[in-house]
């Protein structure tokens, strides 16, 4: 992956970009279940494992020193609001089907956050080309509340799949339901066919 490449989200290119039964909003509000987790980035680490060749982990400096994408997308969130034009910087999830070497069995990825939150996705979900591993947004790091010092970024899909303060990725052969989907949300949560909720 080219340092630096640009990615852009083919939802913005649609002529309407509000999903049925959202609104437009300027703001970026801070929904989470619990309190903020204060993470101290000298002991995190960035984990990937499963149905591998070969397991691995990264320090938060190995991490960053991963090659970056900056993908442009617009944000929709389960409970109604939208968030257009948004800038995330980070690594792909295609360096991460690199450095994993991922066995053909594997069909579903559960990301792994901290407090022990959980979401689901199909590694085709996974691995589309403007999903990624943010660390930065509109131009600045990430704050706790948004997800310091790692947020994936799913934008086709509803927010809640782009899970914030990430712990590492389990590659698996059967899907199993997130802290979200198996509280009654949607297993997918594809916004533009409004699944909200199972």
């Amino acid at each position: 992956m080219a340092e630096g490449k640009i990615i852009r989200s083919p939802d913005i290119e649609r002529k309407n970009r509000i999903p049925p039964g959202q609104r437009l909003t300027e703001k970026w509000p801070v929904l989470q279940h619990g309190g903020v987790p204060k993470i101290d980035v000298s002991k995190w680490t960035f984990s990937v494992w499963g149905l591998l060749e070969k397991e691995r982990k990264l320090s938060y400096e190995e991490f960053l020193a991963l090659p970056r994408v900056t993908v442009l997308s617009d944000v929709h969130c389960v409970t109604g609001w939208s968030k257009l034009d948004n800038t995330w910087e980070g690594v792909s999830t295609q360096v991460i089907k690199e450095l994993a070497k991922i066995l053909p069995e594997a069909k579903f990825v559960i990301v792994h956050a901290a407090g022990g939150f959980t979401t689901n996705l199909s590694i085709s979900d996974f691995f589309e080309s403007d999903v990624l591993l943010a660390v930065k947004h509109d131009g600045e790091m990430l704050t706790p509340e948004h997800g310091y010092p790692l947020r994936l970024v799913v934008p086709r899909l509803y927010f809640w799949k782009s899970a914030k303060w990430v712990e590492g990725v389990e590659f698996t052969a059967r899907d199993r339901k997130g802290f979200w989907e198996s509280r009654g949300y949607h297993n997918r949560g594809d916004p533009w066919k409004e699944e909200r909720y199972g």
